[in-house]
């Protein structure tokens, strides 16, 4: 048994190398859909049956656990896949499977508050906001998933999110540091300019980002609270596994790395953030 985690190309890795870390025995096998990236701007149908069929190949290959390590899947299929397919998948295969997502552990870690509260609606005026700037793909962002989940919780953050429709493509091509910088401040500028202002506190809402993180930081004011969807994830994952011990993540402590694109070493970007080389096998 093991865990998958699963994501359209290479910025899952950012929240893989954050659940090794945490959960060092445990066997892993990462699965990057690099044929089909990236997925930020296709139909929500797509999005639905491409994460679909990722889930299949890790469960297929021993997963017990998949996590979605991209935002955009969490976001248009997550909800549609555990509903609809895993019920009947987890039948046929005959053992306890599951597949979880990454932005509710990020929205626990934005509002401080469990998934399962929900605020009390009085309609009162808020006086002070707390302004959160959520930079994701434009699949993510027409979602407005953390919008509405959000506002469930906490009535005094508002949150606005700016699409960062260039940044997948040019991370998994390993675009240059300047044209990346280029980039994120452009949509920095775009999200102050629709505010009035800098958000209090900004959101990497997708994993792709947090390879490039440093970039983000640098365009944002000095000391700008960033919440990080690795550490969150990591947090939940682990209780989650003590609260549900039928699920076994495997006890070897090894590591698969697979893509449905192009087989060999990944780009000077992603072995630069993986800290050295890093080569996926053929899916």
């Amino acid at each position: 048994m093991s865990i998958g985690v699963f994501d359209s190309g290479v910025g899952g890795l950012t929240v893989h190398r954050a659940l090794v870390n945490r959960l060092p025995q445990a066997d892993f096998t990462y699965l990057a859909d690099q044929a089909n990236a990236p997925y930020g701007g296709r139909p929500g149908e797509e999005v639905v049956a491409l994460t679909k069929a990722g889930c299949e190949r890790l469960f297929d290959t021993g997963a017990s656990l998949v996590v979605l390590a991209c935002n955009t899947a969490s976001a248009i299929a997550l909800r549609r896949l555990q509903q609809t397919w895993l019920p009947g998948y987890r039948k046929s295969l005959g053992r306890p499977i599951n597949v979880l997502g990454i932005i509710v552990p990020t929205i626990e870690a934005a509002t401080g508050l469990p998934w399962e509260h929900e605020a009390e609606r009085r309609g009162d005026k808020v006086e002070q906001l707390d302004v959160l700037g959520v930079f994701s793909t434009q699949g993510t962002t027409n979602s407005r998933v953390y919008e509405i989940e959000i506002d469930k919780r906490k009535q005094d953050i508002a949150v606005f999110s700016q699409p960062c429709p260039d940044l997948v493509p040019m991370i998994e091509a390993d675009a240059g540091v300047v044209d990346l910088a280029k980039a994120v401040d452009g949509y920095v500028q775009a999200l102050k300019t629709r505010i009035g202002r800098y958000p209090d506190r900004a959101v990497l809402g997708c994993t792709h980002y947090e390879i490039i993180a440093d970039i983000f930081r640098a365009a944002l004011p000095a000391g700008t609270p960033v919440i990080h969807q690795p550490a969150s994830t990591a947090d939940a994952l682990e209780l989650y596994l003590q609260r549900h011990p039928e699920f076994d993540p495997g006890t070897g402590g090894s590591r698969k790395f697979r893509t449905t694109g192009t087989p060999g070493p990944q780009n000077g970007l992603v072995e630069s953030f993986w800290g050295g080389p890093l080569a996926f096998e053929k899916a």
